[in-house]
């Protein structure tokens, strides 16, 4: 079932059972994905569902911790409680053997094209750590999957 068909069906769930918080960010994130569906034109693909959730959850991280920075820990749980109900809709997160695996792998293979990379060809090898990522079918976080590389590179 498509993710945004799965959110129809659960603000129907919220409403009838009374969850305010539930049905508040259910209800803008399936105003975010109508509107980028308005805005192609077409119907969304799973991956671009994803990708607008994903980002969703990086604004709620992003406010969570203004809020906490500005004294508001009423706010930054607020937001805390919208990631994860937000997250409820993403495929698992790949563990961090898997993806450290896709970016050894990675640098392996740019390695086999001529000398070592280093850390001044973080954006080539990160290019090819999103292919990868994206073609095994993993779910990461860009800024792990970039922590780890860099690391990686560092090495």
């Amino acid at each position: 079932m498509a993710i945004t068909e799965q959110i129809g069906k659960d603000i129907i769930t919220a409403m009838k059972a009374k969850e305010e918080l539930r049905l508040t960010t259910l209800r803008m994130a399936k105003a975010a994905l109508k509107n980028k569906e308005i805005d192609k034109r077409e119907a969304l693909t799973d991956a671009e569902e994803q990708q607008i959730l994903t980002t969703l959850i990086k604004q709620r991280k992003d406010a969570a911790e203004q809020f906490a920075k500005g004294g508001r820990p009423e706010l930054a749980e607020k937001e805390q409680a919208e990631i994860v109900i937000i997250e409820a809709y993403l495929p698992k997160q790949s563990s961090d053997e898997e993806v450290l695996a896709v970016v050894q792998g990675a640098i392996a293979t740019l390695a086999e094209t001529g000398n070592k990379p280093g850390p001044k060809d973080m954006g080539a090898a990160m290019k090819v750590v999103q292919q990868r990522i994206a073609a095994s079918g993993l779910h990461a976080d860009n800024k792990r999957v970039s922590e780890m590389l860099k690391a990686e590179l560092a090495k």
